[in-house]
């Protein structure tokens, strides 16, 4: 049996081995709340803002005002960008027993010096960040940067993050946003072993250990 894996259900399996394995399997799956729109909707505005400056062949201020980003430049392939975003292929890695693992991005960064490619991926939050806000998503950006490597392109060993949070609401109505930039590192070596941990932890018997979701399946 092939699978096909995504940031998101490795994310399940950081959480709980066992609710992993049993959604993988099509046994059971963890009841899904109601998805709040507000984020996606952000999310698609986000990207809108971002390919206006890119068809101007400029960083948006959020970027721009910052000396990290001084030497780069938003990717500029509408074509391949719009395949890259989505959600159902995105980046995609098959290996040679049909297991797939595939993502899709929020957009892509490209050193002007040495053509190397950067994951940039906003995030909207409620409140200001805490110290280890970036960390949860370290596998998210390893995953990404492995993919593009996978796929044959040069890859910087770090990522962005961009995290937008509101600050105040104006008399006029309108909201406004902070934003604040973190420089991840990644490591391509950590998501490939991600992947094959997955792969092998469902090709075992189904963990016996519950969390407060499986408990009683």
């Amino acid at each position: 049996m092939a699978y096909k894996l995504s940031p998101s259900t490795l994310s399940l399996m950081h959480e709980c081995p066992r609710c992993f394995w049993l959604s993988e399997h099509k046994v059971w799956s963890r009841p899904t709340g109601i998805f709040p729109s507000l984020p996606s909707g952000m999310d698609s505005i986000l990207k809108k803002h971002f390919d206006k400056f890119m068809e101007k062949q400029k960083l948006p201020p959020e970027l721009c005002n910052n000396s990290e980003c001084a030497n780069l430049k938003l990717f500029d392939d509408k074509e391949l960008l719009k395949e890259w975003r989505n959600a159902r292929k995105g980046l995609w890695f098959e290996d040679k027993q049909g297991n797939i693992l595939h993502g899709g991005i929020d957009n892509m960064l490209v050193n002007k010096s040495n053509g190397k490619f950067i994951v940039l991926d906003y995030k909207t939050r409620g409140f200001p960040l805490k110290e280890d806000t970036a960390d949860h998503y370290q596998n998210q950006l390893d995953i990404y940067a492995w993919l593009l490597s996978k796929l044959g392109y040069k890859v910087e060993d770090y990522a962005y993050l961009l995290f937008y949070y509101p600050q105040e609401v104006l008399e006029t109505g309108e909201v406004i946003f902070n934003t604040e930039l973190k420089k991840m590192k990644v490591s391509l070596e950590s998501a490939e072993k991600l992947f094959k941990k997955a792969i092998k932890l469902l090709e075992s018997d189904c963990p016996k250990e519950t969390c407060e979701w499986c408990e009683r399946v």
